[in-house]
């Protein structure tokens, strides 16, 4: 198969041959010394799908995991209010996020799923590998609407779906993982008060332990900076985990920080990757606040990764 990588001039030149981009397009890789690298595509949170991609298609990142608004509605964000007028009381905005989460939970029970299809399509057209998708399922999800999830993630021709979830709705969620027979990887954060949100090792270990098709979307920065020790992690589940999130933070809890100024251990991780053939793949997670264009941003994050893998 040949590789190669694409620019807006690229694009530019099939759109005006008329060529079909999935006929036109090889796949871009993005692999360094065997080890996967991509994106969340939480990373280009400040543009459309479509631009999204083309930004990925740019950095030359073969691989993503979808981060849920850049395919599902987001809801409207209220109107600024005007100097001199009261704002709206509690009760109002509780309102207008209990009308917003219904109107979400009715799209996502009613969207034709060829719609959802022609989301993986953008994905095959522009050479980058589909690979997972984010679905973060919470106790306000009714259960038709974890089914519809599901059947969201097939539609899309994933095998995984990482999901910022917290244990208590997990019993919920793994029997349609298992009628599916699709991964969920949950994803954890830094919060280690809470013992209903992932965090700890342990909260993860309780997850997978519920069933084969719970793993975990381990996110190295916000692990780090709980206090935990990814490489350890790693090597102990490497099985059960279903791709890295690769961000770099300071330890104590400590704010995002651009790739190599934090505490987070993102060289030894890629190297471990490489060096016990991991499969598992190394998404860049972009949340510091770069000073450039998040393409940019990026851009830098991979260099970084792939200097650490040479």
């Amino acid at each position: 198969m040949v590789y190669m990588m694409h620019t807006r001039r690229d694009f530019g030149k099939l759109a005006l041959a008329g060529l079909p981009l999935s006929m036109a397009l090889a796949k871009i890789d993005s692999k360094v010394a065997g080890v996967q690298l991509g994106a969340q595509s939480y990373s280009f949170r400040d543009r459309s799908l479509d631009a999204a991609i083309q930004a990925m298609v740019e950095d030359g990142i073969g691989e993503c995991e979808m981060y849920s608004p850049h395919f599902e509605p987001t809801p409207p964000r209220p109107p600024q209010r005007a100097e001199g007028t009261p704002a709206p009381d509690q009760a109002a905005r509780a309102a207008a996020r209990n009308a917003a989460r219904e109107d979400l939970r009715k799209w996502r029970l009613t969207v034709p799923l060829d719609d959802i299809k022609a989301v993986r399509k953008k994905f095959d057209d522009a050479g980058i590998w589909l690979f997972a998708v984010n679905i973060s399922f919470r106790d306000d999800f009714t259960d038709p609407e974890i089914d519809r999830g599901f059947q969201m993630a097939q539609a899309l021709g994933v095998k995984v779906i990482t999901a910022s979830s917290s244990l208590s709705v997990m019993p919920r969620v793994v029997p349609y993982a298992e009628k599916y027979k699709l991964t969920v990887g949950v994803h954890g954060h830094s919060n280690v008060k809470d013992p209903n949100e992932f965090a700890t090792p342990e909260s993860f270990v309780k997850a997978m332990a519920m069933s084969k098709y719970i793993g975990v979307n381990l996110d190295i920065g916000h692990f780090s900076a709980a206090g935990y020790d990814p490489i350890e992690f790693i090597q102990a589940h490497h099985d059960r985990i279903t791709n890295i999130h690769v961000k770099d933070r300071k330890k104590d809890d400590g704010p995002n920080m651009p790739f190599g100024e934090g505490d987070t251990p993102i060289k030894q991780v890629l190297r471990l990757l490489k060096d016990k053939k991991y499969k598992m793949p190394a998404n860049i997670e972009y949340e510091y606040k770069g000073a450039e264009d998040a393409a940019v941003e990026v851009k830098k994050c991979f260099q970084y990764c792939k200097e650490a893998l040479a």
